[in-house]
């Protein structure tokens, strides 16, 4: 790509290049302000004993609110991780991840009820 005055941040072989804009070089794709995200709110509904979507991935920072559509009451935990405590119903419970990695969790009223979180 000699000559080129724009070239992709990241190659197809998984090589970082740099990013040439206007003359100007840009260090890596993380010290560009506009790859920043604000972060985001996600909904998981508890509906019919069941959780949905039964997986939700996210970015640490983001908001995940549970929100139970039963007549009774639901759980979200997560074994030394995170735990909601008793969920009413047409009550919800939000959780803000501080960390990477996979949660899968239950309901510890109604084990058959499984769902995984997936923070990246």
């Amino acid at each position: 790509m000699a000559g080129d005055m724009h070239t992709s941040a990241c190659a197809p072989d998984g090589r970082r290049r740099a990013l040439l804009i206007g003359g100007g070089l840009l260090a890596g794709a993380g010290s560009m302000a506009w790859a920043r995200r604000a972060p985001m709110r996600h909904t998981v509904l508890m509906d019919a004993t069941a959780y949905a979507p039964l997986e939700l991935t996210v970015h640490v920072g983001d908001s995940v609110e549970w929100v139970n559509k039963d007549p009774f009451p639901h759980t979200v935990t997560c074994a030394g991780v995170f735990d909601s405590g008793s969920i009413a119903d047409a009550a919800s419970w939000t959780y803000r991840p501080p960390k990477a990695g996979r949660f899968p969790y239950i309901c510890v009223f109604h084990p058959n009820m499984k769902g995984t979180l997936i923070v990246i």
